[in-house]
């Protein structure tokens, strides 16, 4: 029994890993999965489960980039560490949107938005705006080069375009990415900066949802949960390095495409075989 729920927290910790940074959406991936491999667990733990797990891919993020995101490391300069502070304030300000709406409408959006034809939708429109942006931008390389390009305005406006993924199947990367690039980031900056507003997100979201669900758990619901987050860092690590060289030299049509496919073959599924 424990095996088998242990099996399942590994495969969702994989899927979280991998769909948490790449644009097509973690959550909207997730809500699907679980069609398939259901929990042996309430309501409540599921529902809090698949927001704290994403504690694990957040930790992924503090790893890779503990030095940059660091401003009292003894290595850098004080015009450094000035610098880090300065990215840790435009965190801050492109946070706050998400942040206050995020928590006056979290029960609401449970109820009424968590469910496949949200997510097809989400996948699909979502999709042909990467290609749209892309096509458009393809000879445009932004004026946003370095975080000392982003200015305070620019950040709070991507905070503005984060609020969208509130709507599952919308991708938290996607939207900022997509704003960012929009706001004239290029698509390396509007990556790491997507990476770095995840994490005061996540960490808002999961201690949400942690106060929420309580914190009188079994020892199955113990071993699950770490079981997935652990899964999800691990993976995360491999995910992050991968978008960050592939965005090198490739733009972002190829998940657009991706994101409409699944979301026709989302609708295909419910529509004839649910």
């Amino acid at each position: 029994m424990i095996f088998i729920e242990l099996l399942k927290a590994v495969f969702l910790g994989i899927v979280e890993g991998i769909t948490e940074w790449l644009p097509i959406s973690s959550t909207g991936h997730m809500i699907l999965v679980e069609e398939f491999i259901q929990l042996d667990a309430s309501a409540a733990f599921k529902e809090m489960f698949f927001v704290v797990i994403q504690l694990g891919a957040i930790l992924a993020v503090v790893l890779l980039f503990f030095h940059k995101l660091n401003p009292f490391s003894p290595k850098k300069t004080s015009t450094e560490k000035k610098e880090t502070m300065s990215i840790w304030y435009k965190v801050i300000i492109g946070v706050l949107p998400a942040a206050v709406l995020g928590f006056l409408f979290d029960d609401w959006l449970n109820d009424h938005l968590y469910n496949y034809i949200t997510v097809a939708i989400t996948l699909i429109v979502y999709g042909i705006l990467f290609i749209v942006i892309e096509n458009r931008n393809k000879d445009h390389k932004g004026t946003i080069q370095t975080f000392n390009d982003l200015t305070y305005k620019t950040a709070f406006l991507i905070g503005i375009f984060q609020v969208l993924a509130l709507i599952p199947g919308t991708s938290r990367s996607g939207a900022t990415i997509l704003g960012a690039i929009l706001l004239g980031s290029s698509r390396y900056i509007a990556a790491e900066y997507s990476f770095f507003l995840s994490i005061p997100i996540m960490f808002g979201a999961s201690a949400l949802k942690l106060v929420k669900f309580g914190f009188d758990f079994t020892g199955m619901e113990i071993a699950v949960l770490l079981t997935g987050m652990i899964v999800a860092f691990a993976v995360s690590v491999f995910a992050i390095k991968f978008l960050l060289g592939y965005i090198k030299n490739n733009d972002f049509k190829a998940f657009g495409w991706y994101r409409i496919i699944l979301g026709v073959l989302v609708i295909g599924y419910f529509v004839f075989f649910d």
